[in-house]
């Protein structure tokens, strides 16, 4: 198989790392990677902060939930939807950029995603360990006034970077044939869902977490991807980022 299809196949979050710095040589090699990600029209509407001070990373730990790779890992990347660098260019051109609407609120986070993604294989292809934060969206304005991030830039998520101490697992990923759909959508998704529910069972992630059998007293099911998810998904999260996004210029109109 092509290699670089094995080094995508091969993906798994990092949390935990070796105690050795990591170059900010190497950290430049690999965001040049992701400025050379596609970006809409050339905007490149997106910028990324390189946090290596112990104490910096311990408080953004601390502000994404707690999580102690964060504050391990040498370096934390948090990417931003960036279009304060394009208000400066609209202006010195004596315009006005107009940014208050959601398509440029997507245009923006869409970049920074497309550009973390390609900077994440860049990462793995040195041989480096990474792990997308979304913590970071957990207590926006903290983050933002620790990293002094100015109006019209939002941090939309971070990235853990550093060599890994052991081998990362990838996880089993959906059938294709929840994913692809070929001419229109197939809503009939069922089987392939049952399916990876036990695959992802299998696996071990989701041990000792047995649930009730609503409607069998008594009795217990497998605690599996589908009622994890499901669990998940029927909880608002993060329900005060449409007031942060404004505050930040962001008024998605």
């Amino acid at each position: 198989m092509n290699t670089f299809l094995d080094l995508i196949a091969s993906h798994g979050s990092c949390r935990h790392y070796k105690l050795d710095p990591l170059p900010a040589a190497t950290v430049e090699v690999i965001v040049s990677a992701g400025q050379h990600a596609s970006t809409s029209s050339n905007l490149q509407a997106c910028s990324v902060i390189a946090v290596s001070d112990s104490s910096k990373r311990a408080e953004l730990a601390r502000l994404c939930g707690d999580q102690k790779h964060i504050a391990e890992a040498p370096v934390f990347l948090a990417w931003c939807a960036d279009l304060a660098r394009l208000e400066r260019v609209a202006e010195l051109r004596g315009l006005k950029q107009k940014s208050a609407y959601v398509e440029s609120f997507l245009t923006a986070a869409l970049d920074a995603a497309i550009a973390a993604q390609t900077a994440a294989l860049a990462a793995e292809a040195l041989g480096l360990g990474i792990c997308y934060i979304g913590g970071l969206r957990n207590h926006p304005r903290e983050a933002i006034a620790l990293l002094k991030i100015p109006r019209l830039v939002f941090p939309i998520f971070g990235m853990t970077l550093g060599w890994p101490q052991k081998p990362v697992r990838p996880r089993p990923r959906l059938p294709q044939s929840a994913i692809l759909h070929w001419e229109t959508y197939n809503s009939e998704q069922d089987s392939a869902l049952q399916t990876y529910d036990h695959e992802m069972a299998a696996t071990g992630i989701y041990e000792n977490r047995q649930v009730k059998i609503h409607d069998r007293p008594g009795e217990m099911e497998d605690y599996g991807w589908l009622e994890h998810t499901a669990r998940r998904v029927s909880k608002p999260t993060r329900i005060f980022l449409r007031e942060i996004l404004k505050e930040q210029g962001f008024p998605l109109e």
